[in-house]
């Protein structure tokens, strides 16, 4: 599928998701959130895709932010509805997808671009990566999640200190802080993202997917999280991927896992 502003790509069980927009340091826009949404969507459908490594084009920006002049002049109501849509469209629903998505942060997360990598299942970066939600400094808080995930990754103390003072953590900070699980150089980025993809391949997709879902419900208000990590435990028993797995542990072999 042809995108303005996206790029997608397929290898050896990885689609490789690429925000566009290098001139506006990849800031997200209507457009650009819609295409993203269809392309995960994609992906997350097909089923020789494993996992999904979202990037940045060029060298300096994963995402830099939102584009402001966007929603600049909107209506308390309007900006409500942005951020309702942007995160059913995007932020939540990549959270939410069965396929482990891996945010490969190029350069300035910030804003909005922090919210999505926030969004993915966990976090690489570079060492010239700068993140931070500046919104604040706009006269408005995070609108894509920013207020909920950052504590949940770092505690309650250290988001509302960058929320507040509307400043950037460099590469290290992040990792110090668990908001990004490794750090290495923008050369070896990507290849380290793979690396961990392809480790993640040798496993059971269906268990992986249930995996994903446990963990989230954990975060979700009403929900009991040991509750749907029983159901899902048992969900597996009944899987090709238990079969095949099991058998291949008792014959002493390496597991091919079918995915059913």
């Amino acid at each position: 599928m042809n995108y303005n502003n996206v790029l997608s790509s397929f290898k050896n069980g990885i689609t490789t998701i690429t925000i566009n927009r290098p001139k506006k340091l990849n800031a997200l826009n209507k457009e650009t959130i819609s295409e993203l949404h269809e392309a995960f969507k994609l992906a997350n459908a097909d089923k020789n895709t494993k996992v999904i490594i979202i990037t940045g084009s060029g060298e300096k920006a994963f995402v830099a932010g939102a584009d402001i002049s966007e929603f600049a002049s909107f209506s308390g109501k309007e900006g409500a509805e942005l951020a309702q849509k942007g995160q059913d469209v995007l932020f939540s629903f990549i959270e939410s997808l069965n396929t482990p998505v891996i945010a490969a942060v190029n350069g300035f997360a910030l804003g909005g671009g922090l919210e999505l990598a926030m969004a993915c299942h966990f976090r690489v970066a570079s060492n010239n990566a700068k993140m931070g939600l500046p919104e604040v400094s706009l006269g408005v808080i995070p609108g894509y999640g920013g207020t909920q995930r950052l504590p949940q990754l770092i505690g309650k103390g250290r988001a509302m200190e960058m929320i507040m003072t509307a400043g950037m953590i460099d590469a290290n900070n992040a990792l110090n802080y668990g908001l990004v699980n490794h750090i290495t150089t923008q050369a070896e980025l990507l290849n380290m993202c793979q690396d961990i993809a392809n480790k993640i391949m040798k496993n059971s997709p269906v268990a992986i997917g249930k995996a994903i879902e446990a963990v989230n419900a954990s975060y979700k208000t009403g929900v009991d999280g040991f509750d749907i990590e029983i159901k899902s435990f048992g969900a597996c028993f009944d899987t090709e991927d238990f079969k095949e797995g099991t058998t291949a542990f008792l014959e002493k072999r390496k597991a091919n896992f079918p995915g059913a």
